[in-house]
């Protein structure tokens, strides 16, 4: 049998696991030396003794003598034994497809893994338990003055006395094992994983609320945590739902807030899915509708945020948190950002290029007040003060427009010349902060630019091959994830994706881009993105496509930029980059 140290085969019963107890004495030098004088183990199952192991070691090496007074073992006793080239292979034979046992495991382990390393040999990465580990989880506080394996060998009434040899000792640490087993199987630990894992901090209430995830499927999909009100706690997505779910009853999960909520949780609720990205989706549509508290997104949707240009007589950038219906009235929107901070360095970068309005007040054709300190440095065409009147102050407006939607060209241009003269000034700190501005600009924009472009288009199919040479196929209608398929290898695809455009969900044309959440749009983008992702041909009538002089150019110039070190402007000019 072959067991690992993860949840990919969680559940493995303790009385299906073969352990081999092992205890190594040693010349008390560096794990890398290997320097080993014995090994000593010994094969348990269900609770019965089922092989030894011992030998003595030639380690190459002579024994310190305080080493020899403490084990016993002399060079005279090691003249004839083994090297560590036969005895170190000969021991991994014997333990070949077993779960590894030590007290303070990882101090034999290190010495096995440089055995290994000097005989050029593949550590085999079992599962180790570590029973010093185990035992200062599961002991409570006083019940022994300490854990080392003398007293817990003691405590556990062992009928081998550790003596610092490897056999004895080995003997010992069996039966320290198993009255730790006995121990934690009366807290509900009960599975290898979950003796691997086994930490005091997860109560045996949260443990025995195992059985939430018993019935739940064991595919890719999406869980909900529910209280006894049926209201949503936690909302998650796993390629393996049932799996996941039993991790939150160990101590794998160790994020204070989830065992908060497993606390409160009375049921599981699954929803399988059939590619991970129809889980993504699921999972951040759910987060969004039922907003429950121990999300950490639904907690805080106020951090995505987007930068607007208003619909209004004299329209201005303003920072928002929400997209709203009124971009047939003129407004347009960049973003989304993950925080304000980050979206008024893109409005910097807009308003050092286009002399818009950035004031919060709403303006009519004949309110005025006082000028602010932009439209004093000529930054602000000033409208508030009459500066400029409706009709001088719509190109105004459409520049910036354009800017947002599909023409980045005239932002590009200023602030690349801006740079150019602070770089020709010896400014280089200054130039650094205007290009991070522009590149902040960039991002939003290109996000903006690309979302809207695919929530332009009534359908996509696409498709993707599977790691096992089937396909993920999923159907795509304004932005929005309408249907999601997958088939096995070997298998014609067309049947499917026929099906799948049956069954997608319909999604009427949206008032404004897209008809789904940026988010969401977002990672379908992702996934066309990713390598084999390919249209399924014949299956859209609307062409799919990026504006020629968007911002996804600006972002790969200023990346390009970036990893040569330079600041490169138009027409081949350039201005190094100070050095550190």
């Amino acid at each position: 049998m072959s067991l690992q140290p993860t949840f990919d085969d969680l559940g493995t019963p303790l009385s299906a696991v073969t352990f081999v107890v092992v205890d190594l004495e040693t010349t008390g030098g560096s794990p890398s030396d290997a320097g080993i004088t014995e090994i000593g183990a010994v094969q348990v199952r269900a609770g019965e003794v089922i092989g030894e192991f011992h030998t003595l070691v030639n380690p190459g090496v002579a024994i310190p003598p305080f080493i020899a007074v403490l084990t016993g073992i002399t060079d005279s006793m090691l003249r004839d034994a083994p090297p560590i080239g036969v005895a170190v292979p000969a021991f991994l034979d014997f333990a070949a497809g077993c779960v590894l046992v030590a007290h303070n495991a990882p101090y034999d382990i290190s010495f096995l893994k440089g055995a290994c390393a000097r005989l050029d040999r593949a550590w085999p990465a079992p599962a180790v338990v570590d029973t010093a580990r185990l035992a200062r989880a599961a002991l409570v506080k006083g019940e022994v003055r300490n854990c080392k394996l003398g007293t817990l060998a003691q405590h556990f009434r062992s009928a081998t006395t550790p003596t610092h040899r490897a056999l004895d000792d080995a003997r010992a640490t069996v039966d320290v094992l198993h009255g730790l087993i006995d121990r934690v199987g009366s807290l509900g630990v009960h599975s290898l994983e979950e003796l691997i894992t086994y930490s005091s901090r997860v109560s045996p209430e949260q443990r025995r609320k195992r059985h939430l995830a018993d019935s739940l499927p064991d595919s890719p999909g999406v869980y909900i945590f529910r209280d006894h009100n049926s209201e949503a706690l936690y909302v998650g997505k796993s390629q393996r739902i049932r799996t996941r779910v039993r991790t939150y009853f160990t101590a794998s999960e160790t994020r204070t807030r989830m065992a908060e909520m497993v606390g409160i949780a009375t049921s599981v609720d699954a929803i399988v899915c059939a590619t991970p990205l129809e889980a993504e989706v699921r999972e951040l549509r759910l987060i969004a509708e039922l907003a429950p508290r121990y999300n950490r997104r639904s907690r805080n949707p106020e951090r995505a945020v987007w930068v607007k240009l208003t619909a209004e007589p004299f329209p201005r950038l303003s920072v928002v948190r929400e997209v709203r219906d009124d971009v047939a009235a003129g407004a347009a929107y960049l973003g989304p950002y993950g925080s304000r901070r980050t979206a008024l360095e893109a409005v910097e970068a807009l308003q050092a290029a286009i002399p818009i309005r950035t004031c919060t007040e709403r303006l009519s054709s004949r309110s005025m007040r006082s000028a602010c300190v932009l439209a004093d440095m000529g930054r602000c065409a000033a409208p508030c003060i009459g500066g400029v009147d409706v009709d001088g102050y719509a190109p105004i407006v459409e520049q910036a427009r354009r800017a947002l939607v599909d023409d980045v060209r005239g932002v590009e241009s200023a602030l690349v010349e801006r740079l150019r003269g602070l770089a020709a000034d010896l400014r280089y700190e200054e130039a650094a902060v205007w290009r991070d501005r522009l590149e902040t600009f960039a991002r939003g924009a290109a996000r903006a630019q690309e979302i809207a472009a695919l929530a332009r288009v009534p359908e996509l199919i696409a498709a993707r091959p599977t790691a096992d040479h089937g396909w993920e196929i999923h159907v795509i209608r304004y932005g929005r994830l309408a249907g999601a398929a997958q088939t096995g290898p070997g298998i014609d695809p067309k049947p499917t994706v026929a099906a799948c455009l049956q069954t997608a969900e319909h999604v009427a044309a949206p008032a404004t881009a897209p008809a789904a959440l940026a988010e969401e749009s977002t990672r379908i983008l992702r996934w066309l993105d990713t390598d084999g992702a390919r249209l399924v041909p014949g299956t859209s009538d609307v062409a799919w496509s990026l504006p020629a002089h968007g911002a996804g150019g600006l972002l790969a110039r200023l990346a390009q930029s970036r990893r040569a070190e330079i600041v490169t402007l138009p027409h081949s000019s350039r201005v190094l980059r100070p050095a550190g």
